[in-house]
């Protein structure tokens, strides 16, 4: 088995860490890590920086925040990553980011595939993430495996940056069905409708969801303990309006879904669960 070098061992990274190697993986991660002793505890590899896990690694995956982050890793993985290895940024970032990536690594001898997931906290220790894949076919046979053993839902939807792009998509229809959800809530509310039994209702009918099941939930609890955060979110909204004004694609849904997310970070609120977004159409 080819051995992995992790960058990223958060909410997400973490846990998708741990599955590879439940898979039987040899995993490096990088020992300055909050999490590398739990890693370490479950049986991988503490090496001291980026340049060296690379030099160590068949297949380095990168699982951080945004862009910036991405890109700054992606200078010292470059110092130390061997000629056929197999670059994986399984982040969430700009599409034109992970082209300017796939052609870097390509310069390098190094193929590349864009994989970001959906599933959130739940899929990733779960081990059953969606993985929306861009690159090459032999690429993604190559990592496939290693998909398995973090996600279940696992498609190469095109070339370079097209499992970005499919990732942009998934964050406007989460956002646009979390605010439809808050939405209807907030109105059920007002007319004293029992939200519990409109809920249970609705699942068995065309507006069931995953989002009305989980979010609806969450809101009727008042339970914003993060999942996914807030922060994050707004974060991905504004790569999907990127990508609209790219392509000369109007996007007024997101749009107003990226206010109401702007307005929650402004109000201190960005680390809170994106099915917060209720707390503003209450009001609160």
């Amino acid at each position: 088995m080819e051995k992995i070098g992790f960058i990223g061992l958060g909410i997400m990274g973490k846990p998708m860490a741990l599955n590879l190697i439940k898979a039987g993986y040899r995993v490096n991660v990088l020992s300055a890590s909050n999490a590398s002793g739990i890693l370490k505890e479950a049986g991988a590899s503490l090496i001291d920086n980026i340049a060296e896990l690379s030099k160590h690694s068949d297949i380095i995956i990168t699982m951080l925040p945004d862009s910036p982050e991405v890109k700054n890793v992606v200078s010292e993985v470059l110092e130390g990553i061997n000629s056929g290895s197999l670059f994986i940024d399984m982040s969430t970032i700009s599409p034109a980011v992970s082209l300017e990536i796939f052609t870097i690594m390509k310069d390098k001898g190094v193929s590349a595939l864009d994989a970001p997931v959906s599933g959130g906290q739940v899929g990733a220790e779960a081990g059953t993430l969606s993985i929306m894949t861009g690159g090459s076919e032999d690429s993604f046979n190559r990592a496939l495996p290693v998909f398995q053993a973090m996600g279940k839902n696992i498609v190469l939807i095109g070339d370079a940056g097209a499992g970005q792009v499919t990732k942009a998509c998934n964050q406007m229809i989460v956002g646009i069905t979390i605010q439809a959800v808050a939405e209807a809530f907030s109105m059920a509310k007002k007319a004293g409708v029992d939200l519990e039994k409109m809920r249970d209702v609705l699942l068995g009918g065309f507006a069931q969801s995953r989002i009305l099941d989980l979010h609806g939930k969450r809101m009727i609890d008042g339970n914003f303990v993060p999942g996914f955060k807030v922060k994050l979110h707004k974060k991905d909204m504004g790569i999907a309006l990127q990508t609209g004004a790219n392509h000369n694609v109007s996007l007024k849904a997101t749009e107003l879904i990226a206010g109401l997310m702007n307005q929650l970070v402004s109000e201190g609120h960005g680390e809170l669960d994106h099915s917060s977004l209720f707390m503003l159409q209450e009001g609160k």
